[in-house]
C-alpha cells in the first residue's frame, strides 16, 4: 500500500473510523488525515494512542475541497461520518450531513480518481421482508425503518443511478461492536452497555418481544467484531478494481439471549436476564431479524475466518472493557 499521498479517514475519531487506523497503523501507515467533528463527547481519546499526520474539522475539509486544496494530494477517502442516531428526528440535518456530504466528497473523489470507500448501513435492510441481499438492482426496493436508514439508501440510490457505483464502494454494516464505542452513549451496542450494567448491578436488561414469532430475548442480529468489520473494510482498500455495495456482516444471526449468556461467560458469572418494556417510539421500526449475505463479499476475494461470536466478546470484555482500554497502535492484541 503507498504511502506517497495522504488516506483520508472522515470520522476518525469515531468508532469503526478509529479501529480502522488502528488498523493501517499496524500496516505501518500514518500518513493519515483525521476529518471529524469534535464535541462535548470523549471519542477524543479515541485518537490518543493512534498515529496520524494531521487532524481537520469536517466543515472546513469539505470547504478546502472545493476550493481544490487537496486536488492530486489524496490516495483513498474511507468516508465513515455520519449522524449514525436511529432515533434522530431531524430529517434536514440528516439530509446534509448524510446524504448531501457524502455527495460532495463522492464526486470529488470520482474527478480526481480518488479511491472511495463509504459506510452504508444494514438499517437499510428495514424489517428485512426484502431480505439482505446486496445486489444494487434490489436496492430500489428497500424500505427502511428509520430517517437514518433512509439517508443511507438515498445515496446508495443515487450513486447507483448517476453510475459512481462502478468506481466507488458502499459498505452495509450490520451490528458492529468492539473497543473505541465507549463515547456513543446510546448508539453503543449491547455488549458495551450491558457490561456495564453487570458490573453495576449483577444483570442485564434485554427488551421484551412484541412480535409472536420471538420469544423475549429471542430476537436476532448480525453481530460482527469491529475487527473483522475493520479488516473487511481495507479489502476494498488493498483490491481497487473492487466496486459497488457489499455486505459486513458475520453472516450469522445470534440472539439476545446468547449474547447475554456469552457476556455473563466472558465476566466469569452467572447469567441474569430482567426482560423489559421496549419504548413506544421503537416498537413499529424494531428490526427482529438481520442477517448479512455475504456471498458477494466471499467471492470478491475475502476468504479471512469471522471471528466466532464467543471469542469476540471474549476479547473485547477481557482485554478493553475491564482494563478500560482503547485500540492502541503499539501493540496487537490477542483476538481470542
Amino acid at each position: 500500500m503507498t504511502q506517497q499521498k495522504r488516506i483520508v479517514v472522515t470520522g476518525g475519531a469515531g468508532f469503526i473510523g478509529s479501529a480502522l487506523i488502528w488498523k493501517l497503523n499496524q500496516q505501518g501507515i500514518s500518513n493519515i488525515l483525521v476529518v471529524d467533528a469534535f464535541d462535548k463527547s470523549e471519542k477524543w481519546k479515541n485518537l490518543a494512542p493512534l498515529h496520524f499526520n494531521d487532524y481537520q474539522e469536517k466543515d472546513s475539509f469539505i470547504k478546502d475541497i472545493t476550493a481544490g486544496k487537496y486536488n492530486n494530494t489524496i490516495d483513498a477517502v474511507f468516508h465513515l461520518g455520519a449522524c449514525s442516531s436511529t432515533t434522530e428526528t431531524d430529517a434536514r440535518y440528516l439530509a446534509l450531513n448524510n446524504f448531501e456530504y457524502t455527495k460532495q466528497l463522492a464526486i470529488f473523489c470520482s474527478t480526481n480518481n480518488i479511491r472511495f470507500i463509504y459506510a452504508s448501513s444494514a438499517a437499510t435492510y428495514g424489517d428485512g421482508s426484502n431480505g439482505y441481499t446486496d445486489e444494487e438492482s434490489q436496492m430500489h426496493t428497500l424500505c427502511p425503518l428509520n430517517m437514518y436508514a433512509l439517508s443511507k439508501k438515498m445515496f446508495d440510490i443515487w450513486a447507483f443511478d448517476n453510475g459512481l457505483l462502478s468506481t466507488i464502494v458502499g459498505l452495509k454494516y450490520f451490528n458492529v461492536f468492539g473497543p473505541n464505542e465507549y463515547h456513543k452513549a446510546d448508539m453503543r451496542s449491547m455488549i458495551c452497555k450491558g457490561y456495564q450494567q453487570i458490573i453495576e448491578t449483577g444483570k442485564i436488561k434485554l427488551f421484551k418481544s412484541y412480535h409472536t414469532e420471538y420469544a423475549d430475548g429471542e430476537q436476532v442480529r448480525d453481530f460482527i467484531y469491529v475487527k473483522d468489520a475493520v479488516a473487511m473494510t481495507l479489502h476494498f482498500y488493498a483490491h481497487r478494481s473492487l466496486s459497488g455495495i457489499y455486505n459486513i456482516g458475520s453472516a450469522a444471526t445470534t440472539s439476545w439471549n446468547t449474547l447475554a449468556a456469552a457476556l455473563f461467560a466472558a465476566l466469569n458469572k452467572k447469567t441474569n436476564i430482567r426482560y423489559i418494556d421496549m419504548p413506544e417510539i421503537l416498537r413499529k421500526k424494531y428490526q427482529y431479524h438481520t442477517q448479512a449475505n455475504i456471498q458477494k463479499l466471499r467471492a470478491a476475494g475475502y476468504h479471512n475466518e469471522i471471528t466466532p461470536i464467543a471469542d469476540a466478546i471474549r476479547d473485547y470484555v477481557q482485554n478493553y472493557l475491564i482494563p478500560g482500554n482503547v485500540l492502541n497502535a503499539e501493540k496487537q492484541k490477542p483476538s481470542k
